[in-house]
């Protein structure tokens, strides 16, 4: 099936390589170079859009007011006059009639295979603030490619020890939780990830759009009566992972931080 895919890149990092990759087959491709070409666009027209962009803050969080920026990037957490580079895949409106996961898992996996190894250099990201974002539907295989990119994504940074930390855990208990108990597998709902990275912390948001949860309702593990009872591991297992969790008030936002190897160090 033909996707129409919108590419916005700024420094051409990714966009000519990516246009080639994806009209080569059967894609419908349009670059862009600058945000303000995008918000005139109406990007719910689009299966797949993807930006790549050094943004200013005060810039961003006056253009998110424009057309169709659910699929640009989320920078009202921006100070004005901050500069970051801002990544996001987003597939709001990919179609899901005759929905293919694996159609969908192939195109992230191009996308961030081309970012990690010839974008994300280490000395390109040494000193990088970078704010990335994922609009998936709500699909398991979707999510190992998001992981499996944001650990090669904080290594490079520094943030982690691959060898000592468990991170992995953490995350992969968050989003198989967001697309099994918040979203029940419904691929017509989405899960919402964003990571901010820097080579202090790695700070992630999940969000799904299931009905939430109260935290403290689920059973202590640690109770001798739930020890056979699986419920209540996986959040565990978050809290003593990560350095910072909280949930929102309804319960389907999760956000966790994980600080520098040499800064948990210290404390």
């Amino acid at each position: 099936m033909q996707r129409k895919i919108l590419i916005i890149d700024d420094h051409d990092d990714l966009a000519t390589a990516l246009e080639e990759v994806f009209a080569h087959v059967g894609h419908a491709v349009e670059v862009l170079e600058h945000r303000h070409e995008a918000i005139t666009r109406d990007l719910e027209s689009y299966d797949l859009v993807i930006t790549d962009l050094d943004v200013d803050g005060s810039v961003a969080v006056a253009e998110s007011n424009g057309n169709g920026a659910v699929c640009l990037p989320n920078m009202s957490t921006v100070r004005g006059g901050e500069h970051i580079k801002a990544f996001k895949i987003c597939a709001t409106n990919f179609r899901r009639d005759e929905f293919d996961e694996n159609e969908l898992k192939d195109i992230v996996a191009t996308v961030l295979d081309y970012k990690i190894r010839f974008v994300d250099k280490k000395e390109a990201v040494a000193d990088l603030h970078e704010n990335i974002e994922f609009e998936l539907p709500s699909a398991i295989s979707l999510m190992h490619i998001v992981l499996e990119y944001l650990m090669k994504r904080v290594e490079r940074l520094g943030v982690i020890n691959p060898e000592q930390s468990n991170l992995f855990v953490a995350l992969d208990e968050a989003f198989v939780n967001a697309v099994k108990h918040g979203n029940k597998f419904d691929a017509k709902k989405l899960v919402r990830i964003t990571a901010e990275v820097s080579k202090q912390e790695a700070r992630f948001t999940i969000e799904d759009e299931g009905e939430g949860f109260d935290v403290k309702n689920i059973p202590d593990p640690l109770d001798p009566e739930n020890l056979f009872k699986t419920s209540g591991r996986g959040v565990l297992f978050i809290y003593n992972i990560m350095d910072e969790v909280s949930y929102n008030d309804r319960g389907n936002r999760l956000t966790m931080v994980k600080k520098a190897v040499e800064v948990s160090d210290q404390n």
